[in-house]
């Protein structure tokens, strides 16, 4: 009986390919599941929806939002947050700035607002709020609630109104991270030049 010389040869090129095809197919798998990742759990990108949070984000503007954050830390007050109201008909998502955190007590009297009877010094360049709303009296927010203000106070339909009222913990999509044109970090727009100045020279 003949052995087959050719065909154990053939063995180390076949492991070879196997190897290559296995390694390819392990890549695009890894790219997938990173491409998911990133869409579902970590960045997703959006536009700004009307002139509320002028000037710090204009109308149109492109936003990277940061979903991956508050899996792992509560929203703060100041943050500029990306969220979805349950029922809201509407397909985009809405974009303000937290003012007041959950469990506290918010007014605004004589232009200012009052968090747990303390003044809170605005942290952006606004206009002084013609309307006070449903915080023209103390209001106290559930341990779940956050009211939202838009930076564009007097044009802006936000917690103050019953349209709208406290965000809710699982409404919030994420943080809005990003403009991407002109780039800059949101954070970091309109900032009131006091506390721009106090921030560089930290």
């Amino acid at each position: 009986m003949d052995y087959d010389f050719d065909r154990e040869s053939k063995k180390p090129l076949i492991m070879k390919i196997f190897i290559k095809v296995f390694i390819w197919a392990a890549q695009i798998a890894a790219v997938i599941f990173l491409a998911y990742f990133i869409v579902y759990y970590a960045l997703e990108r959006t536009n700004m929806v009307g002139i509320s949070m002028e000037t710090t984000l204009m109308d149109k503007d492109q936003i990277i939002i940061n979903k991956f954050s508050y899996r792992f830390t509560e929203p703060k007050r100041f943050d500029v947050i990306v969220f979805k109201q349950s029922g809201e008909e509407h397909s985009y998502y809405d974009i303000k700035r937290i003012i007041a955190l959950p469990g506290e007590s918010i007014q605004v009297k004589d232009g200012l607002i009052y968090i747990n009877g303390e003044v809170v010094e605005e942290l952006v360049n606004v206009e002084p709020m013609a309307n006070y709303g449903l915080v023209a009296e103390e209001l106290k927010l559930e341990e779940n609630e956050y009211f939202v203000l838009g930076d564009n106070r007097n044009n802006s339909e936000d917690s103050r109104f019953a349209s709208v009222g406290m965000i809710r913990r699982e409404e919030i999509i994420g943080e809005a991270f990003l403009r991407t044109s002109p780039f800059n970090f949101v954070n970091k727009l309109n900032l009131i030049k006091e506390l721009e100045s106090e921030e560089e020279a930290e």
